[in-house]
């Protein structure tokens, strides 16, 4: 084999390796749409639950600044339980896992938003992940341009055959 077709059977190898770690970042980012799609869904039957949404409860500051003379100065609320019992039981099934287990509400909403943090994260690695990938192969898919679509078509459908009388 001479060396143009080397380096082309290398190029065409390298963009391959590239397409398949593309297909299993973009499964990868799917899956993890799906988890973080799940978790917000909990999140959101959590503060439901505790008849609050992210913006009803009020900051820490605002609650120290409207009662500042009767109470003391550091006041922690949460923004998810609110006035909710706090030490409520609640059905939670930990990521990854198959386990159920009885836990606080706070535990419970605090586990599932560190959980959305992480994922959000992930997810962002992954699609920044795949926008390079693609970029990459798109830059080096520049060979549709140098080699004819009838040779590149027949490149596709070329098969082995064993010669007769070898």
């Amino acid at each position: 084999m001479d060396e143009t077709m080397k380096q082309f059977q290398q190029g065409l190898l390298e963009v391959e390796i590239e397409a398949e770690n593309l297909f299993l970042a973009r499964h990868e980012l799917v899956e993890t749409d799906r988890v973080r799609n799940g978790n917000r869904e909990a999140l959101t039957a959590l503060r439901k639950r505790a008849r609050t949404t992210k913006t009803s409860v009020p900051s820490a500051f605002e609650s120290i600044m409207r009662d500042i003379d009767s109470r003391p100065l550091v006041k922690e609320v949460c923004t998810t339980c609110g006035d909710h019992d706090a030490r409520e039981k609640t059905w939670l099934m930990f990521p990854g896992t198959d386990v159920f287990a009885t836990i606080p509400f706070h535990a419970a909403h605090t586990i599932l938003e560190k959980d959305q943090v992480r994922l959000d994260f992930d997810s962002k690695k992954l699609q920044s992940y795949v926008k390079e990938k693609t970029f990459s192969i798109s830059e080096k898919g520049a060979l549709a341009d140098k080699i004819g679509p009838g040779v590149l078509r027949s490149l596709v459908t070329l098969t082995d055959k064993q010669r007769q009388g070898s």
